[in-house]
């Protein structure tokens, strides 16, 4: 499990490190994912099994990460005072988000579903 985090982290180095070389305005963490998914595929083309164990460590993840909320929600109660003027606009703004979400994900699984009754 140590090698399959050392690994995930490895990438996100990688991510970060072209980000601060290159100066993309995008995220570190999300090019070493991006980074990460290509050299799954290329491992699964070429059947090398070097990626077991981060897939263990992804899902040891994956199983705590209710406790990664954890920090930032702290963070929000801490600043709730600087906060509580935009309160109703954060209010507004996760309400909007919550239907757009539900409405994107409705309409995506209809889509789906009449590509596959023609397939």
């Amino acid at each position: 499990m140590i090698k399959g985090i050392a690994l995930l982290l490895l990438f996100q180095l990688l991510g970060e490190s072209i980000i601060f070389l290159s100066g993309l305005p995008i995220p570190g963490p999300v090019v070493g994912l991006v980074l990460l998914f290509v050299a799954m595929q290329l491992c699964k083309i070429f059947d090398w099994g070097i990626f077991a164990e981060a897939e263990t460590a992804a899902d040891g993840f994956l199983g705590n990460l209710g406790l990664l909320f954890v920090p930032a929600g702290v963070g929000v109660v801490a600043m709730w005072s600087q906060i509580q003027g935009q309160a109703t606009a954060i209010l507004a703004i996760v309400v909007i988000s919550a239907i757009l979400t539900l409405a994107v994900t409705v309409w995506t699984f209809i889509l789906v579903q009449r590509f596959m009754r023609r397939r």
